[in-house]
């Protein structure tokens, strides 16, 4: 089962959560939430539950929907979008990883788009990440 390592409803996670759990992954973190708000500035913050099967998980939203969800994990984090066809079909034509072009494309299509979740462990996959937040609120 793939669940946030903060699990306890009555406690909403905060700074000092993210730096004993995520460990050496914090900056990462950090790097894509200001990206985002670099991108876009009128971006809210918030951490989520939806549930005990889940966890906490930290969105970053515009005016009617999530831009990326960021999903706290044992030293390291996941990022999540969920990308309609036509910011699928630019994914499927940019430079973006050929490992994220496979998940995107086998990812099952909702009514909201194609979901996909990337491991962030190290800033390998953080220039793709970025790309795609682009993509995100272009689209």
């Amino acid at each position: 089962m793939d669940k946030s390592i903060f699990t306890e409803k009555k406690h909403n996670p905060d700074e000092s959560d993210l730096i004993v759990s995520l460990g050496g992954t914090l900056p990462l973190w950090q790097i894509v939430v200001e990206y985002v708000h670099l991108k876009y500035p009128d971006a809210k913050d918030e951490w989520n539950y939806p549930g005990e099967k889940y966890g906490w998980s930290f969105r970053i939203k515009d005016k009617k929907r999530a831009i990326i969800y960021l999903l706290p994990r044992e030293k390291y984090f996941k990022v999540a979008f969920v990308f309609g066809q036509k910011a699928t079909d630019i994914i499927m034509n940019s430079s973006i990883s050929e490992a994220i072009k496979t998940e995107l494309k086998e990812a099952k299509v909702y009514a909201e788009g194609r979901g996909i979740r990337i491991d962030v462990t190290n800033e390998t996959g953080i220039q793709d990440i970025k790309e795609l937040i682009d993509i995100k609120i272009a689209h």
